[in-house]
């Protein structure tokens, strides 16, 4: 085989390799989240010196919307950008914590995602509400105590219906974050169902008949469903989710 004969066979099994390559490629993230999560807690100092965080940020930036030929190839990217960039905002040395904090965080801090600037709140309140899914409110993590505790995989395409209602599931069942008091016939929520009553009683009908879906206390789950319940909200954990030397106070 002459040089060039080699030269030009490389050439082609680079090519295919390329085009055999998924875009996004989602085994960078799930490299740091195996890494630095467990159970939900966030090695913040650990992901900033793992280089294969940056690398799928910047794939955030040169991912394009043909490469997102369906629906559930969007909910997966969309989740995937929002937690990884809830980060990024994180080690950018941004802070949720105070009100004037979420403005800069959720609302003025920019990223680049497929060829745009965005903030955290157009890919929340325009690109994944467009998708018409509530259950994203149990996927999506802005790096808070009061979020849904971030998954340690990737969000998947041909997964995501799976992890989306086994997120639900998680999230409505995780007494930190959601309690039901039968004999009281009371429900102390997360402010998520809250903030997005909307959502959830556009799929149900209510926010009752919503959690009475995933609710695993048969007692709980056939009164929320009969309507009997009260609502009571508790105050969002605006704290950070994990442990980074230069966490904002």
């Amino acid at each position: 085989m002459t040089l060039l004969t080699r030269v030009l066979a490389l050439v082609l099994l680079l090519a295919g390799a390329a085009a055999g390559a998924a875009a996004p490629d989602y085994r960078q993230l799930d490299e740091v989240l195996v890494r630095n999560v467990r159970n939900g807690w966030v090695d913040y100092d650990g992901i900033e010196a793992d280089p294969a965080f940056g690398r799928f940020v910047r794939q955030l930036a040169t991912t394009t919307a043909a490469d997102l030929p369906d629906r559930s190839a969007r909910l997966a990217f969309y989740i995937n950008a929002y937690n990884a960039l809830a980060i990024q905002g994180i080690l950018n040395g941004d802070s949720p914590a105070t009100r004037v904090g979420r403005a800069v965080f959720f609302r003025r801090r920019t990223y680049e995602v497929l060829g745009q600037q965005v903030t955290l709140d157009t890919i929340e309140k325009e690109w994944l509400a467009a998708l018409d899914e509530p259950r994203v409110h149990f996927a999506i993590v802005c790096a808070s105590l009061g979020c849904p505790r971030l998954a340690s995989r990737a969000w998947r395409p041909e997964t995501v219906e799976v992890q989306l209602d086994a997120a639900a599931r998680s999230f409505i069942n995780d007494p930190t974050r959601n309690r039901f008091d039968g004999p009281r016939s009371l429900a102390l929520l997360s402010q998520v169902f809250e903030w997005y009553e909307a959502d959830f009683t556009k799929a149900a009908g209510s926010v009752p008949a919503y959690l009475a879906g995933y609710v695993r206390d048969p007692r709980a789950a056939a009164g929320l469903a009969a309507g009997g319940w009260k609502l009571q909200y508790i105050p969002y954990d605006w704290n950070l989710n994990g442990t980074w030397r230069a966490k904002a106070p």
